[in-house]
């Protein structure tokens, strides 16, 4: 009997897609949803980005570029990485990707062996453990502590390289928990890489969004050595409100990016070539934009924490960067909706939606029990109406 692969097989599906389905499928019903699933901006894309789009269509630029991006495209980028992170990449060593997650899973691609282990911090964003079982790798976690605040401890990564170990995978500003790593653990985790001699793919997505005065370091700024050992990821969705154009880079040493390139030529050619110049537009100003976004975000934070923590049984710490945080429903654990036991944080996530029509994302997705994710991507009235609801439904447990 013909049978997928056992590789194919062994993939999970995206619980965050999974989640921001069903709660679409209750809106196509008619049904009032409140969404705090999906993690993307609700900011229409800047007008001064659109109107690039517009430009690049009427001037034909609709064919293809070349695999790695547009030269014009990759000098601004190095430009970006040189006056915000202090790092000095040639164009050659830069890649534009359809998205932030394929320059991941195209970096994996080209660092991986079959067996080799990657290191993940968790919780994790959901698709890192996925990509790496995808490349024949072996996803190792390592805890993050609640009372750390999610940051990792170096001494935990440590704790857990072998002579297999060939990549860790570092995200902050992090999804799921908003946590920004501090300069001085990012020292001590790039003088752990260095002498264990294995690569970092640092997803700097959220790079951006930062807030309390927290300071984003990129791990790859830090010394030659561990630039020489980093490929850097980051992108243009969150910061300026461009999701659905997909574009994400990656920089890094050369004989990587062209392992990538090479790589990225037969599995899908060059990223979107109107999105390319739209994002070289994007990279090119816009501060006023984002910094508004930035304010907005800071003040959805703060309000959704204040609510959650008002509501018995509940509790979210308050993040320092992205947009999301991590609500802790433990003190719910055990307790009965009508009748079905609440004895996970993935079945505080599926009777909610189903009872209240408000979607979150279950802690177990991103390994970790107890938890789920909000996003609060989006407004302050919904925010305020969506934790309404999770108290009402709270209310009402037995």
């Amino acid at each position: 009997m013909l049978q997928i692969s056992r590789r194919a097989a062994q993939i999970a599906p995206s619980a965050t897609l999974a989640i921001d389905a069903r709660a679409k499928a209750l809106k196509a019903e008619g049904k009032d949803v409140v969404g705090f699933g999906a993690g993307e901006p609700d900011f229409d894309t800047p007008a001064y980005i659109r109107e690039a789009a517009h430009r690049a269509i009427d001037e034909g630029k609709t064919r293809y570029t070349p695999v790695a991006g547009t030269l014009s495209l990759r000098k601004k980028i190095a430009e970006k990485f040189l006056k915000d992170n202090g790092l000095a990449y040639d164009p050659a060593q830069i890649i534009v990707s359809s998205g932030a997650k394929q320059s991941i899973f195209t970096a994996l691609s080209v660092m991986v062996n079959d067996g080799d282990e990657v290191l993940i911090p968790s919780p994790y964003w959901v698709s890192y453990p996925e990509m790496v079982k995808m490349v024949g790798g072996v996803p190792v976690f390592v805890p993050c502590r609640h009372e750390d605040g999610f940051r990792v401890r170096p001494e935990e990564i440590a704790r857990r390289v072998t002579p297999k170990t060939k990549v860790l995978i570092l995200n902050s500003p992090s999804n799921p928990n908003g946590c920004v790593l501090p300069r001085e653990t990012l020292e001590e985790i790039a003088a752990i890489a260095v002498e264990k001699e294995f690569y970092v793919i640092s997803d700097e997505i959220y790079e951006k969004l930062v807030y309390d005065s927290c300071e984003h370091v990129s791990i790859a700024s830090l010394g030659e050595k561990i630039k020489e050992q980093t490929v850097v990821v980051n992108g243009a969705s969150k910061a300026y409100a461009m999701t659905g154009w997909r574009i994400g880079y990656a920089a890094g040493p050369l004989e990587i990016i062209k392992a990538m390139s090479a790589f990225q030529s037969h599995a899908a050619s060059n990223a979107n070539s109107i999105a390319q110049y739209a994002t070289e537009a994007a990279l090119s100003g816009g501060e006023e934009e984002l910094a508004g976004m930035v304010r907005a975000f800071d003040e959805r934070r703060k309000l959704i924490c204040s609510l959650v923590n008002a509501v018995p049984g509940l509790a979210a710490d308050l993040p320092h960067g992205a947009f999301y945080v991590m609500m802790d429903v433990r003190g719910v654990l055990g307790k009965r909706c009508d009748g079905s036991v609440i004895d996970s944080s993935n079945a505080f996530a599926t009777l909610l939606l189903e009872s209240k029509c408000v979607a979150v994302v279950p802690g177990e997705a991103f390994g970790e029990p107890g938890f789920v994710r909000l996003s609060y991507a989006v407004s302050e009235e919904k925010i305020r109406e969506g934790v309404r609801r999770m108290a009402e439904f709270v209310a009402q447990l037995t």
